[in-house]
């Protein structure tokens, strides 16, 4: 009797990674009903990440009003795992880019102001352990929101409290850390990230993701500049230097951030995602492993969690095909990391609107095909 490992990463704004994985056991039902599933939703430190922890680890969902990315208040849930004294959040759910119309987004004036009264939350539930994912971003402020929320000031030249925005970045003078909560020196933080970008150049926050973010090409060099100069401040300031840090870079410098000011540890987030929720355990014994994603292209290889899951089961032997609401480019790289094809999650061509309408039977439709190709082969 066969087994399959179905492994999907959250659809954006279409599917969860449990939904995903969900539909992917239909489709392998129609395909044949014999074979034997393991639902293992995955997450790689983007949106998903606190729902596939809250079911992998056996936590609760807590919700909590913050800051949104402009200033509105939002709800945003994390994961408390009580018997581990353990909290996992998003800064997707406080700071994220699906959080504002496209109208609203410019990450001048996002902050992460949100992510750091998130922790705040977690705190005040006596966590010893915090992990925070860090991907879906609308923000460009190298984490100064997230550390404000947490006490920090960062000071203009007249000694007084800058607005901490990514436009501002350029017009602090003095980092002060002394009213920091001083709870957070028990606690042992971990900051997943979905990409490995430093926090400045070309592969940079501001260069490569601000332009999703609402930036115009003068926005872009603004928001490097500042950047920069925060970087500097850091390391005459703080002693640490977060330039080339691989992670520093993702959700608008906010990993670069959580290092300076809270002395964070970051991880390729999809790696220790995988440990927690025991994908290499499911793995054994398994003929196939089926992984999905919203968009697979370029950046997927960049520690994204379908490339992730492809590494997993390469090791172990394991053949991996993922399906994808769309794919773009040369996918070479990521077949060399073990996803041996990409299967089309769209039947034809439609509006992006009637894809995520029905991307569950449209996801549960491509598993089944992809499932039977596989048979045929491997008969």
């Amino acid at each position: 009797m066969m087994k399959m490992v179905l492994a999907p990463n959250a659809l954006k704004g279409c599917l969860t990674a449990t939904e995903a994985a969900d539909a992917m056991v239909r489709g392998v039902a129609r395909a044949d009903p014999a074979i034997t599933t393991v639902r293992v939703p995955v997450a790689d430190g983007g949106d998903g990440l606190a729902e596939v922890l809250v079911e992998a680890l056996r936590g609760k969902s807590v919700s909590a009003t913050v800051t949104g990315p402009r200033g509105d208040p939002v709800q945003a849930a994390f994961c408390h795992v009580p018997a581990h004294r353990l909290a996992a959040i998003e800064m997707a759910a406080a700071s994220g880019l699906a959080l504002l119309p496209s109208d609203a987004l410019n990450p001048l004036l996002t902050t992460t102001y949100g992510t750091g009264e998130l922790i705040l939350a977690a705190l005040d539930l006596g966590v010893a352990h915090l992990i925070v994912g860090i991907g879906g971003s609308a923000t460009n402020d190298g984490g100064i929101g997230m550390a404000a929320a947490l006490g920090a000031r960062f000071l203009d030249c007249n000694n007084a409290p800058i607005d901490p925005v990514g436009g501002a970045l350029a017009t602090i003078e003095h980092i002060d850390l002394r009213s920091l909560d001083p709870r957070l020196a028990g606690v042992r933080i971990e900051v997943i990230c979905d990409v490995d970008n430093p926090l400045l150049g070309e592969q940079g926050a501001a260069r490569v993701y601000g332009p999703q973010k609402g930036a115009t090409p003068a926005d872009v060099e603004a928001l490097e500049a500042g950047l920069a100069h925060l970087a500097t401040l850091i390391e005459g300031e703080l002693g640490r230097d977060v330039r080339e840090l691989p992670g520093g870079g993702a959700a608008g410098g906010l990993g670069a951030g959580l290092k300076a000011f809270l002395n964070a540890d970051l991880r390729r987030g999809v790696d220790l995602v995988l440990d927690l929720v025991g994908l290499d355990e499911a793995l054994q014994g398994a003929d196939l492993v089926l992984t999905a994603e919203g968009q697979i292209d370029f950046q997927t290889a960049f520690g994204k969690a379908p490339a992730g899951v492809a590494q997993r089961a390469r090791a172990l032997g394991v053949p991996c095909i993922a399906i994808a609401g769309s794919f773009a480019g040369n996918l070479n790289a990521l077949h060399e990391l073990g996803i041996n094809a990409v299967f089309s999650l769209c039947p034809g061509p439609l509006s992006l609107a009637k894809a995520m309408e029905s991307g569950g039977e449209y996801l549960a439709a491509a598993t089944e095909q992809a499932v039977r190709a596989f048979m045929a082969g491997h008969r």
